[in-house]
């Protein structure tokens, strides 16, 4: 957590994680252009349905880049993680094929079949950790918008420590984010084996579009933290006016369609946190902006949930037909 009793700057650590991000991506988009997927003889319907899927996730706009603060929009992130589920399915269908099964055999001694094991376990702890993220988020959003439910906009004290105890979630959910990531370039850098086995070939491309996938829901959970635990009550005042125009500079910068759904409720928190320090009043529309962007943000994180649920089941099936295939 950010010491707020010094000049420490609180977009630091979004920073470090964008450079991290920016830098994997780089490396597995450029690897998308020299690798093709191609099966050997007549092709099956579920390998031909791996291409179109592989094809679709790779020409999906990139969600940032690296000279701008540009999040992945919310409904590009809500479309990309539907899609490596479909992609996961087709695998499955891919490794039921008797001839599937009698190839991967014939290549278990192949260390490019040790790569994917591998990584198949580290893929199932980066989608169980990012569910947990996410799971963290939607209870941090429920205990909020329970808060709001028991208290008027007049009970500052409990309104603001309900936003308090958001914003250490959000700030403890940014760190996971750095330790997830780390596990996910050990994934990236791995990932490419120059096997001439094509079943093997397919395998490790779609490892690649799920290191990218990864990136880019990470991207848009690492959103920077806007919000800060409440400082010493001898400084609040200050130190409200400074995070005020922090806010209204980050999103004088950025358009609305561009903000993430966790970078909107900072914002309407910010906004509802600073509202006694107006005179101008406005506070019940203020809150009500606030439970209104919860509410998206909890609905699409559900989304997130469900998609990432379905993503780790496939993970754990295929990892289960890998070793079946390898062994038998």
């Amino acid at each position: 957590m950010l010491d707020h009793n010094t000049n420490t700057n609180p977009f630091m650590n979004f920073y470090s994680i964008r450079r991290m991000i920016t830098l994997s991506s780089s490396r597995s988009l450029n690897r998308y252009h020299v690798r093709s997927v191609s099966f050997p003889g007549r092709s099956h319907p579920c390998t031909n349905k791996i291409e179109q899927v592989l094809n679709k996730i790779k020409t999906w706009d990139s969600p940032f880049s690296s000279s701008s603060l540009s999040f992945p929009k919310p409904e590009k992130v809500y479309e990309l993680l539907p899609m490596l589920v479909e992609l996961y399915e087709c695998i499955e269908q891919l490794l039921a094929l008797p001839i599937t099964q009698s190839h991967l055999f014939h290549h278990h001694q192949d260390t490019s079949v040790d790569g994917l094991l591998e990584g198949s376990v580290r893929f199932i702890d980066i989608c169980s950790s990012t569910r947990e993220m996410v799971v963290m988020s939607k209870e941090a959003i429920h205990e909020l918008q329970s808060v709001f439910r028991r208290n008027k906009v007049g009970d500052h004290l409990n309104i603001e420590s309900g936003i308090d105890s958001y914003a250490r979630s959000r700030r403890k959910m940014h760190k996971e984010i750095e330790k997830t990531l780390t596990v996910l370039k050990q994934v990236d850098d791995g990932a490419v084996s120059h096997s001439d086995s094509p079943i093997i070939r397919v395998l490790e491309e779609a490892s690649l579009v799920s290191v990218s996938t990864f990136e880019s829901l990470l991207m848009f959970l690492s959103s920077v933290p806007l919000l800060k635990p409440k400082p010493s009550r001898w400084s609040l005042a200050s130190k409200l006016m400074r995070q005020k125009g922090a806010l209204t500079n980050y999103h004088h910068g950025k358009k609305d369609n561009n903000l993430s759904d966790m970078e909107k409720v900072d914002l309407a928190l910010g906004d509802l946190r600073l509202h006694k320090c107006d005179k101008e009043g406005g506070g019940a529309e203020k809150l009500e902006l606030a439970q209104r962007r919860l509410e998206t943000l909890d609905i699409n994180s559900e989304i997130l949930e469900h998609g990432l649920e379905e993503l780790f089941k496939h993970m754990i099936r295929i990892r289960v037909s890998l070793l079946n295939h390898i062994s038998e």
